[in-house]
């Protein structure tokens, strides 16, 4: 074990403790229940933008995105841009709509604002079960991302780098509930922009400069330096998969939804989008690109998913590359909390306080329900990811797509389409669901297109024509959502 790279990145895990604990001592005037999962609704601009890109920046894309850019080239690169507009299109789209609502109806989470919009326990009952079975699987991706990081880096076994990673994260999270989430996503936000230019600077220079490492690409395989990868895969059908999957259907996240309910003002949303757009962009391009030149510093790695931290100490002097070992560790450590944070929302909230409970409990049984529901999630998680597939990347996309299929029409219709219904929700959410399943499990690909692209379009169809063909809301939900 590498004192250097070692006690660098134990010092991160021991500060997010502890900036966990600190905030979770603070107290609020707006109660347990808000503060602990929205945090008062107190972000500023900066705190924002961190938290949407922290939060959408996973495992998947510090971690497995890289890989798969080591495995395609430099095609995986451009793809991998689409990505780039995710905070702009969430906050445009969601962020204003959503506060001015939350705020009337003082909706903690996203079933809130459904079962607001909607009127209907079953809606936010299938949106409840339809999230917490996607986030076990995007959480489980986390999970192994961060135990693999620390398997690299220290020299541990996986399963004790998964004992070491989960319990920081559970320890922080427990305790300082959504305002912990967000500050401490805003901290592992700039260290994973500094660990992503400092990595491709490094990349670079190892390499000779990105002109040399092209011709060396080509080399290995004239594939990885063509739009359409090394075996021809990153084609149309696959780009425009990609494109709703990772771009625009991220609007249907529940979990960067979330972030809309939260902000405090309207020029906070604003500052939000901005430095979001540009950090994301920056950290996009700067981790996959870095991830397709590491197929020449570092040609023979059997598990892509690898490529970041081995490029990092194979570039950069030990104790800089144990600093910036936390880039990395922040992406996946950033997103898992706030996914275990809005699950523990949805059957606390959700379920049990707005749906299963007839009189309302004490203020100490409500905390402590949270923080065991929080910490038996984490377990849960923990005990599914002993045991990793070789790429998360595929995991993590196929949760994705499911939560896009079952949240985006009635989240988006939602908002501006006056005429939607509790029946359109529905059949929307169930259309969904099935379609996606369906077509994933049977690999059925129409014209070549990812399951989420007809999955979306059956979903959308069948929220619009189920919501013709039943009575609209009521006049009460139409004047709430400025109908």
């Amino acid at each position: 074990m590498n004192a250097a790279l070692t006690l660098p990145l134990l010092a991160y895990l021991a500060v997010m403790i502890g900036l966990g604990l600190w905030l979770g001592r603070r107290q609020s005037t707006s109660g347990f229940v808000q503060d602990y999962f929205l945090g008062s609704r107190s972000m500023g601009g900066f705190v924002l933008a961190m938290t949407m890109v922290a939060t959408y920046a996973s495992a998947s894309s510090f971690i497995g995105g890289p890989g798969a850019a080591y495995r395609m080239g430099l095609g995986w690169v451009l793809l991998a841009m689409i990505q780039v507009p995710t905070v702009w299109l969430t906050l445009g789209v969601l962020g204003k709509q959503f506060a001015h609502i939350a705020r009337r109806v003082n909706a903690l989470t996203i079933n809130d604002m459904l079962q607001a919009r909607y009127q209907s326990p079953l809606v936010v009952l299938l949106a409840g079960l339809g999230l917490l079975a996607a986030f076990v699987a995007t959480m489980v991706v986390q999970f192994i991302g961060g135990a693999r990081l620390l398997e690299t880096v220290t020299g541990l076994s996986y399963q004790s780098g998964l004992m070491l990673f989960a319990g920081a994260v559970l320890l922080y999270t427990l305790v300082g509930g959504f305002r912990a989430v967000v500050v401490t996503d805003a901290v592992q936000g700039i260290l994973m922009l500094l660990g992503t230019v400092v990595l491709l600077a490094g990349v670079l220079q190892a390499g000779g400069g990105a002109a040399a490492m092209f011709t060396k690409l080509e080399a290995i395989d004239p594939g990885l330096v063509q739009p359409q990868g090394p075996d021809g895969m990153l084609g149309i059908s696959f780009m425009l998969s990609f494109w709703v999957l990772v771009c625009f259907g991220v609007i249907g996240l529940p979990h960067s939804a979330v972030r809309c309910l939260a902000y405090k003002d309207s020029s906070a949303m604003h500052r939000g989008i901005i430095i979001g757009t540009l950090v994301g962009a920056v950290l996009m391009f700067g981790m996959h690109f870095a991830g397709a030149l590491g197929r020449v510093l570092v040609p023979e790695l059997t598990v892509p998913d690898k490529v970041m931290p081995t490029l990092m100490l194979t570039v950069l002097p030990p104790l800089v590359a144990g600093l910036f070992l936390a880039g990395p560790m922040a992406a996946i450590m950033s997103t898992i909390d706030s996914q275990l944070i809005q699950a523990a929302a949805t059957l606390v909230k959700d379920l049990y306080l707005n749906h299963l409970c007839k009189t309302q409990p004490a203020p100490a049984t409500i905390k402590r329900a949270s923080k065991l529901v929080t910490l038996v999630l984490g377990l849960i998680v923990l005990w599914a990811a002993l045991s990793p597939p070789e790429m998360i990347i595929w995991l993590n996309l196929m949760a994705f797509g499911a939560l896009q299929a079952i949240f985006f029409w009635p989240l988006v219709l939602g908002l501006y389409w006056w005429r939607g219904n509790s029946t359109g929700a529905l059949a929307s959410m169930l259309t969904g669901a099935i379609s996606y399943s369906l077509l994933l499990n049977l690999g059925i690909k129409p014209l070549g297109l990812h399951a989420i692209v007809p999955s979306l379009a059956l979903s959308g169809l069948a929220y619009v024509v189920a919501s013709l063909l039943t009575p609209p809301p009521s006049a009460e939900v139409r004047a709430l959502f400025g109908r």
